[in-house]
């Protein structure tokens, strides 16, 4: 039987002088930064971040701003472009620590973030913010009816929260029929936080999405700044893509092979947007063979 290995938890300054907390993964060797999606928690990577560490690598599974334990922002920064900024901080701290870009693992919110801060620092000239990108279930244009059903679901419990946990969880049980129910409710509990009222609310804040400055705002410009950033990468990338995604189809997942030809591409059967959580299994599998097939250095010539 694997025995789990225990996470160190380390805090790194973001873009706007946040506080930003990280679980890390292994000891020594390269960066590999994990980047949820909206919503959720640094804890959604905790099985993928153990075989990324197991492979020699450290691997630092981030709460985004407004999420999990990290800052949420005084004046309601929460546009793509923010998110983009604290991943640009981060990378260039992990490069300074290891003297190595960092490869970004970015879910949804995660992958956005981490294609606008790369695809940006390319077409300015400015080298590059990480060394490798593997997107999760996300592409620079998506089926819009998703994103409601999405942020849907995410509004409906965020002003009124739970009466108690397992509230919550039959809410997810509702939205995830497709899941299986989990036998404890531990992995649900570090995604939500016990106000004063003695309800549970999400661990995240509401203005994240109905503040004055939000990942809703200005989809068509979002889009074509993904479009370009995505046409502009020259590092290894991966798509990894829910076979059953509410969000990426099969058209969009094309489009994005067209723009980004070096790409790799796997896809992961009757998964839904949450691949990770749906196929972990099938999941990890991609992510290890792409770090140590696709980005392992050629052998040496006898």
């Amino acid at each position: 039987m694997t025995r789990h290995l225990a996470p160190a938890t380390a805090t790194f300054v973001g873009a706007a002088g946040n506080r930003l907390v990280a679980d890390v993964f292994g000891e020594n060797g390269p960066a590999v930064m994990l980047l949820h999606g909206g919503g959720q928690t640094r804890h959604a990577w905790g099985d993928t971040a153990e075989r990324i560490a197991r492979t020699g690598r450290i691997a630092y599974a981030l709460d985004q701003r407004g999420h999990g334990d990290s800052d949420w922002i005084a004046n309601g920064a929460y546009d793509f472009s923010d998110f983009a900024a604290d991943v640009k901080v981060v990378a260039d701290e992990l490069t300074r620590r290891a003297s190595a870009r960092p490869v970004a693992i970015g879910a949804s919110l995660g992958g956005i973030a981490a294609l606008l801060a790369e695809g940006g620092a390319e077409q300015a000239g400015m080298g590059h913010v990480v060394s490798a990108l593997v997107l999760v279930d996300i592409t620079p244009r998506v089926d819009g009816e998703g994103v409601k059903k999405i942020h849907g679901f995410m509004r409906a419990y965020a002003a009124e929260g739970f009466g108690s946990i397992e509230d919550a969880a039959q809410a997810v049980a509702e939205y995830l029929p497709h899941r299986p129910r989990p036998r404890s409710h531990d992995g649900l509990k570090k995604n939500l936080r016990l106000s004063p009222d003695g309800r549970w609310r999400w661990h995240w804040d509401p203005r994240f999405l109905d503040g004055p400055r939000t990942v809703t705002d200005y989809r068509e410009k979002l889009e074509a700044s993904l479009v370009a950033a995505a046409r502009s990468l020259q590092i290894p990338a991966l798509l990894v893509r829910g076979g059953a995604s509410e969000l990426v189809q099969e058209v969009h997942a094309k489009e994005f092979l067209e723009l980004v030809p070096h790409a790799d591409y796997v896809d992961v059967g009757e998964a839904r947007h949450m691949v990770a959580g749906d196929r972990n299994d099938q999941f990890s599998a991609a992510i290890l063979d792409f770090l140590n097939v696709r980005l392992a250095p050629p052998s040496p010539e006898r």
